[in-house]
């Protein structure tokens, strides 16, 4: 399921063993202005960045990251945890206008 205005990939098993680690990968197609470019009229490109992103897992937050205007265009993020559990990730990217991305994606732990 998503809500997203812009285009994610997330990268991880779809099942696990009890007690695994997981990697997952995610990459969110933003093009994070700085607010510093200048366009072809010479007027500055308005800032518009990632402000956070954050994965919870059965409802708990399990990994967050607050950006800044020097992370790169699309950002990638690569974390690991512990399958306990089925249940569902839940991606959720929010830029500096308030704007959520989010993308859920389930976990089946056998």
């Amino acid at each position: 399921m998503s809500d997203n205005p812009h285009t994610t990939r997330i990268s991880m098993p779809a099942s696990a063993q009890r007690g695994d680690i997981v990697t997952i990968k995610t990459l969110v197609q933003h093009d994070m202005e700085t607010g510093y470019r200048r366009d072809s009229e010479g007027r500055v490109v308005p800032r518009d960045i990632i402000v956070r992103f954050a994965v919870s897992y059965l409802g708990e937050e399990i990994f967050s990251a607050d950006t800044f205007p020097g992370v790169s265009a699309n950002p990638y993020f690569a974390f690991t945890t512990i399958a306990t559990q089925t249940g569902d990730l839940t991606f959720t990217w929010t830029d500096l206008a308030g704007v959520k991305t989010v993308a859920t994606r389930t976990l089946t732990v056998a």
